[in-house]
């Protein structure tokens, strides 16, 4: 097991400062076993709703969850949306006896019905698969092809990891999906994402896969706001304000773990992933999506104009406007673009990473990092630029 030390201190800071805690995430991506660092599974304070016997045990919720002390974890709430409102009625006693720790696997509804019936109650924490300051730089390239679910990354082989990962969208699609209310045919679902896994780092345009589906543009936008609510794509939205430059106002694509885009386009080897078209792309979402993990900025957003300047990340963080790019190339020089967002964006840093090993200046506000930079725990984008 790989210790996972940042995110087991971020969910004892949010229990001892909230009343409910929930953890978020997809499937599969460790949730479960940071709550039991916790809550041991076989302690009569852990119910997992998966589990005929912890139903059971809560056929009388209230009379159940009323009784415990201390923190009591529930795995795999959204199957049972109905204690929400009591979770909220045992939250609010004075003294508090019990902490709540909310598992849930991504269901769309679960945050809104949470955030309807625990608002000023809940802290969220999000949980994704491993991130390289977890694996360490030296495993870089096989998190790049497995991604980081954790029994993705840690198969034996890659015929082990891309069996896992084939299982994995299989029951997602045909267990996960419609038990989640999802009234969608799975071979139509199965292509679709298929078909998205082509746009991954691209502008969204709905018109093209509806079409090549067979389907309605608004069935097609549904599709995409189930993926993404099952945390499996991300859609980036784009930043535009009142500029004098044309801006690009649709959002972006990205698959939220690069282990699934790659099963996703028949990629099965890291010889495979070298030589595939959609490399580059793959490489800069995998980047990114490292570059969000680390910093977990308030706000993010890509930019773009219809004159060709862009910005893959433009993020507000610690109340600081920050830009970053992320390049496949062996030495990344300023361009046209990056001096535009730095203009026009205002940004007080902008961050280039590549897959290389050595930092250095492009100007004094334009640095190049290598990726692997974000392995340290402490990566912080403002400090001193000497310290790379």
């Amino acid at each position: 097991m790989i210790a996972r030390p940042a995110l087991q201190q971020a969910i004892q800071t949010a229990l001892q400062r909230s009343r409910v805690v929930a953890l978020i995430g997809a499937r599969q991506t460790g949730k479960t076993t940071l709550a039991r660092q916790f809550v041991p599974l076989n302690s009569v304070n852990y119910f997992d709703l998966e589990d005929p016997v912890s139903l059971l045990r809560l056929e009388e919720p209230m009379t159940t969850l009323r009784s415990l002390t201390g923190t009591v974890v529930i795995d795999e709430i959204q199957r049972r949306p109905d204690l929400f409102p009591l979770l909220r009625v045992l939250s609010d006693r004075d003294p508090l006896p019990a902490r709540f720790l909310i598992l849930g696997s991504a269901s769309p509804d679960l945050l809104r019905a949470a955030s309807e019936s625990l608002a000023g109650r809940m802290e969220i924490v999000s949980v994704s698969g491993f991130r390289l300051a977890e694996i360490g730089a030296q495993n870089m390239e096989r998190h790049w092809l497995r991604g980081g679910f954790p029994l993705s990354f840690l198969a034996q082989s890659e015929e082990d990891s891309l069996a896992w990962r084939k299982n994995f969208t299989q029951l997602l699609l045909e267990r996960d999906l419609p038990l989640w209310g999802a009234r969608v045919s799975t071979t139509t679902l199965l292509r679709f994402w298929m078909m998205l896994a082509h746009y991954h780092g691209q502008v969204w345009n709905a018109a093209e896969p509806a079409r090549a589906l067979g389907i309605s543009q608004t069935s097609a936008r549904n599709y995409l706001d189930l993926l993404e609510g099952v945390f499996m794509v991300r859609v980036l939205p784009p930043w535009h304000e009142n500029l004098s430059k044309r801006q690009v106002k649709a959002p972006k694509i990205y698959f939220r773990d690069s282990g699934l885009l790659h099963f996703l386009l028949g990629i099965r080897s890291v010889l495979d992933l070298q030589v595939h078209p959609k490399s580059g792309a793959s490489w800069e979402g995998y980047a990114m999506e490292e570059v969000l993990k680390a910093l977990q900025p308030q706000e993010a957003y890509f930019w773009a104009t219809h004159n060709g300047a862009e910005l893959d990340l433009f993020l507000v963080h610690q109340g600081r406007r920050l830009g970053v790019e992320c390049k496949r190339m062996d030495a990344p020089r300023l361009t046209p673009s990056m001096r535009a967002a730095l203009e026009d964006l205002r940004l007080d840093r902008l961050l280039v990473f590549y897959p290389g090993e050595r930092a250095y200046p492009l100007t004094e506000r334009v640095w190049v990092l290598p990726l692997i930079a974000l392995a340290d725990e402490g990566f912080d984008p403002w400090q001193d630029p000497a310290k790379w």
